[in-house]
């Protein structure tokens, strides 16, 4: 057997089992959601079979229902507000853990505990410490701050910042992992040629640091923004969605469209259509910008 065609034969035998995995576990599933969202697809088809095509017609009343509207506005303000606090306290911490200092190896350790520990976990934690009866109150009360328990997760007012604070804590230590790996790569030279220039801290910060983590930070706030639109675990486990669609956001409104009770499998399937829409734009724009770096760096 001629080496040629025992190395194409190898070449093959690795590459079957991904298009095999591809197919059924990402393409299949997804050409199947397509596909009931154009049905009207209830509780009954379960048993009926019966799930005629009825074309755009979830997509427009998803489009028009109220609870959808408020779900994309939450959406908006969840991936707002987490991308800046989770770039900005974890850049902070990159340029804070730049000098070496004892026990800062240590530091950076304990801080990936959040990023490493399972979602589910951290919003049960969350939950717990935010609960009527959690630790926060009993703080509170402890220290006569308040005369009577704060329903955090049960009022609309802060069911939104205890999941957003949730949220920001499991991203810090992401964005700070890639940032300093990209403050690390940063040559001291240029620190010691703007410090021999009379440049301050702040100056070196906003005329060294930025400017040479553009390519960082555009990835960095892109992964980011792809995580934080599809997460669903912690929002979930704290407050489901309430209270009032409080915390809704497009990703657990689908779900409890489709098996949260209501058993709307084509009104969910359209929303995650939307979802995966948004995803895809925002993916695109991740490869375009790894694409443009590896361009630079030739």
């Amino acid at each position: 057997m001629a080496p040629g065609f025992r190395n194409r034969r190898l070449g093959i035998g690795f590459i079957v089992p991904v298009v095999v995995f591809v197919v059924l576990f990402y393409l299949y599933p997804l050409a199947r959601n397509v596909l009931l969202s154009f049905q009207d697809y209830g509780i009954e088809s379960l048993y009926t079979g019966n799930a005629p095509f009825i074309g755009l017609s979830n997509y427009r009343r998803l489009l028009s229902t109220p609870a959808f509207s408020t779900a994309a506005v939450n959406t908006v303000v969840f991936i707002t507000v987490s991308l800046f606090f989770q770039f900005t306290i974890g850049l902070g911490l990159a340029e804070f853990f730049r000098r070496s200092f004892p026990l800062s190896r240590l530091l950076r350790s304990l801080l990936l505990i959040p990023w490493l520990m399972p979602l589910v976990v951290s919003g049960t934690l969350f939950r717990w410490i935010l609960d009527t009866d959690g630790v926060v109150n009993q703080i509170l009360l402890a220290l006569n701050l308040v005369q009577d328990p704060v329903p955090w997760l049960n009022t609309p007012n802060t069911a939104m910042a205890a999941v957003l604070i949730c949220n920001i804590w499991i991203g810090v230590p992401f964005n700070m992992v890639i940032l300093y790996g990209g403050v690390q790569a940063i040559p001291t030279e240029l620190y010691e040629s703007a410090a021999l220039d009379g440049a301050s801290h702040w100056q070196q910060f906003r005329h060294v640091t930025l400017p040479q983590l553009r390519p960082v930070i555009g990835i960095v706030l892109t992964l980011g923004l792809i995580y934080t639109l599809k997460v669903f675990d912690v929002i979930w486990v704290m407050t489901k969605g309430g209270p009032a669609n409080a915390t809704h956001t497009i990703t657990t409104f689908a779900y409890q469209l489709s098996f949260g009770g209501l058993s709307e499998f084509g009104l969910g399937a359209a929303a995650g259509d939307l979802l995966i829409i948004v995803a895809a734009v925002f993916a695109l724009l991740y490869l375009r910008e790894l694409h443009a770096e590896a361009g630079a760096r030739q």
